[in-house]
């Protein structure tokens, strides 16, 4: 993270908290010599991108938070104009838009959209900055990368689920918030500039989040009249996935997500049974926003195909 990009914005009444998950490095004690501002919460072991983020939001003292993964720039009037969205459009959940800081003018989300099979996927990833989308508009899900909300929406939606550990944890609560009747919006004019881990890139561990978590969000979210009505959809997307993880010789990633799933049912359940019931918006309500395609662009298809 920049984090002078951060303390360089507009809006200078902020709170700037890094949570650090037993790093090896000596990163994060820099940024606090550097910057004596910084709040440094030091975890004494990883728990995990969900519940790193949920120590700080707990320790944050102000109205709203924002959600940023390290590897960020921030541009100056980016938190104005997230305020200034979050004031016109009330209780919901927003995100800036990202473009790459290494492929300029090349965008990274527009806002993320939720699949009816449980699959979120970044609108407009890999296409110019050139599109005349601007106007603030509602989204399937706020991107974790920058989550902006306030305190009062947590308290009503929930903290990231930390059982999900890593990925599709913005997924799941754009999710759950919208079953509240908690919109999630895009807004054009704050911006941010992502240098997008590679780390993880198509590896084994980043598939067996993915799978394992798209799975637990089917199960917990949807309800079992839905499920069941979606099922034999979900059977021949479930022989498709077994497909390419084979292809791509990640059989075991995937058995392993499976009997991840099996191994929590107990959770899973319980998850699901809380969520049902404080459901405000009905799925069949809920699906009729779901996009009917996924967009992937051709540099990431060609890059797994």
């Amino acid at each position: 993270m920049e984090v002078e990009s951060i303390f360089n914005t507009s809006y200078n009444n902020i709170e700037v908290i890094i949570v650090d998950n037993a790093s090896v490095d000596q990163s994060h004690k820099k940024c606090k010599e550097k910057f004596d501002k910084i709040r440094l919460i030091e975890n004494k072991q990883n728990f995990g991108y969900c519940e790193g983020n949920n120590v700080g939001i707990r320790e944050a003292k102000g109205q709203f938070v924002v959600i940023l993964n390290p590897d960020t720039i921030v541009e100056p009037n980016c938190i104005t104009e997230l305020i200034s969205a979050y004031e016109k459009y009330g209780d919901g959940l927003y995100q800036p838009k990202i473009i790459s800081l290494y492929e300029k003018n090349i965008l990274q989300s527009t806002g993320n959209m939720l699949h009816l099979f449980g699959f979120g996927f970044a609108r407009d990833k890999g296409v110019p900055d050139s599109l005349q989308r601007n106007d603030i508009e509602q989204i399937g899900y706020a991107s974790g990368t920058c989550l902006f909300t306030s305190q009062k929406v947590l308290n009503k939606v929930g903290l990231l689920d930390s059982f999900l550990f890593l990925y599709h944890d913005d997924l799941d609560l754009g999710w759950r918030a919208a079953h509240l009747g908690i919109k999630s919006y895009y807004v054009p004019f704050a911006k941010i500039h992502h240098a997008e881990s590679y780390s993880l890139k198509w590896s084994s561990k980043k598939f067996y989040w993915l799978e394992r978590n798209r799975k637990y969000c089917i199960l917990t979210h949807y309800s079992k009249d839905t499920y069941k009505k979606i099922r034999p959809y979900l059977m021949q997307i479930e022989f498709m996935i077994w497909l390419f993880y084979f292809s791509k010789g990640f059989l075991g990633t995937k058995i392993r997500a499976e009997l991840n799933i099996r191994k929590n049912k107990k959770h899973i359940l319980e998850k699901y049974q809380e969520l049902e019931s404080k459901k405000i918006i009905s799925d069949s309500e809920l699906v009729k926003t779901f996009p009917d395609e996924i967009f992937v662009p051709k540099n990431v298809s060609g890059s797994i195909g």
